[in-house]
């Protein structure tokens, strides 16, 4: 796999000027109107409300609320292959005791053929009892392997999974986080769907476990169905759809010709679906079967989640700029990328400088027809998501408070995104890979994860 890694200095060096040059422009363009007349201060945001508005009412509400594509949304039952190709089921794993053994029991559970399907599990350092754990089950589980790394080895799950991924021989990859719940029939349903879509990955819809705990991790499955509903509106218009590190399904060959995975990031799906994308490997999404997963209970938690991932997602488009907007990439990704790239990351950091601009020139605040727009059509697509038919744990019901909560909890990308970006600028860059706690509390008292009949 070579070429698979940049080196960690020389990549935080560059990301590291990328940024300030970025964070310049977007304080430069989000200040400017505020010296404009005030009968024009207000039309540059007018005009991106438009523009970004009128792609973001295609791409999430029109396009994904169709649905009609098996790509989109598969019935439960899908037409076997002739033969079963050979899957790799892979986990990364650093002090997991709360959760490493639900996890092989239920991955023990998955319907396929046994000849085809093997469960790995890399040791990544771990300090608690998960290594002690790992030794019993491979006495229960003989599909089992385990493969140990010491704790300064490096790389983060990006070196764990490029250990592991040396050993492999499956044409599949299903890459899961350790707090990973999947229903039994999963990968009966998955792996054709791969097969005749011609996918070089496919990433299932992250479901929340936990979201009746309080009103954060309420806000998280809100949260991940709005993702979905944009994945697959993105992938409808010709767009780009991502993977999200916990219930991706990679294609061996595919990940080995992109290069692996990136030991120089600190979010290794984000990096990824660039570097398959670049290499002309597409990403499908699914719906349902979806992969269960914790939330994070506290705001601290949330914070250093959500600052690792703006990190991570900022990183990627300095490191592929270049590609992005070449020939490899059709007209219809890159103006997809350019779309969500101006509303995720841009946007809060035009809003920030706006009310900067404000503050100096004593005047209002100029970005606000843009920030209502973008808000409000996110809260529609959350209403989306949640009325959706699905499987797994159930989401959040919808009514007027509950939109309203889904809505002010994704202002707090307001305060990350800007905060991240100047601290990329101005700070010199250490990787740290962080890991999020897995709990393992709750779950335990549902056993079956089935497709319901």
């Amino acid at each position: 796999m070579e070429g698979r890694v940049m080196d960690a200095g020389a990549a935080g060096d560059h990301r590291r000027l990328k940024a300030a040059v970025y964070a310049s422009a977007c304080t430069v363009a989000g200040m400017a109107p505020h010296w404009l007349p005030a009968s024009q201060s207000f039309w540059p945001a007018i005009v991106l409300a438009a523009l970004l508005g009128g792609y973001s009412i295609r791409t999430v509400l029109l396009e994904s609320l169709r649905n009609r594509s098996d790509l989109q949304q598969v019935s439960t039952s899908v037409d076997p292959p002739s033969a079963w190709p050979a899957v790799d089921v892979v986990v990364a794993a650093r002090d997991e005791q709360a959760v490493i053994t639900r996890l092989i029991e239920h991955l023990a559970e998955l319907r396929y053929p046994a000849a085809q399907l093997r469960l790995w599990v890399v040791d990544d350092g771990s300090s608690d009892r998960t290594p002690e754990l790992l030794a019993q089950l491979q006495q229960c589980f003989a599909q089992l392997q385990v493969v140990r790394r010491e704790a300064d080895a490096g790389g983060g799950k990006s070196g764990a999974l490029n250990l592991v991924l040396q050993q492999l021989q499956g044409r599949w990859m299903l890459v899961l986080d350790a707090d990973a719940q999947l229903q039994s029939d999963t990968l009966e349903r998955l792996i054709p769907v791969a097969e005749r879509g011609g996918w070089a990955a496919v990433q299932l819809r992250k479901a929340v476990a936990n979201s009746d705990v309080n009103l954060l991790t309420r806000a998280q499955a809100m949260e991940m169905a709005l993702d979905a509903v944009i994945q697959q509106g993105r992938l409808a218009v010709g767009g780009v759809a991502e993977l999200r590190g916990n219930g991706q399904l990679l294609r061996r060959d595919a990940l080995i010709a992109s290069g692996g995975f990136n030991e120089a990031t600190v979010t290794d799906d984000l990096d990824l679906s660039f570097r398959l994308l670049v290499h002309g490997h597409g990403i499908g999404v699914q719906w349902d079967p979806p992969v269960r997963e914790e939330a994070v209970l506290t705001l601290a938690a949330l914070l250093r989640q959500r600052q690792r991932w703006a990190e991570g997602g900022l990183q990627r488009f300095f490191d592929y700029g270049s590609a992005l907007v070449s020939k490899r990439l059709s007209g219809a990704q890159q103006l997809d990328l350019l779309c969500f790239f101006l509303l995720q990351y841009a946007m809060p950091m035009l809003a920030a400088a706006d009310l900067l601009g404000a503050l100096v020139t004593r005047t209002l605040p100029c970005i606000w027809p843009l920030s209502i727009v973008a808000l409000g059509l996110s809260g529609l697509a959350i209403v989306s998501g949640c009325l959706r038919p699905s499987e797994g744990p159930p989401l959040p019901r919808m009514t007027p408070l509950a939109m309203g909560l889904g809505i002010v909890y994704l202002v707090h990308w307001f305060v990350v995104i800007p905060w991240v970006t100047l601290r990329m600028a101005l700070l010199p860059k250490r990787l740290v890979w962080a890991k999020t706690l897995h709990l393992g509390e709750i779950g335990d008292d549902e056993p079956d994860l089935a497709a319901p009949a």
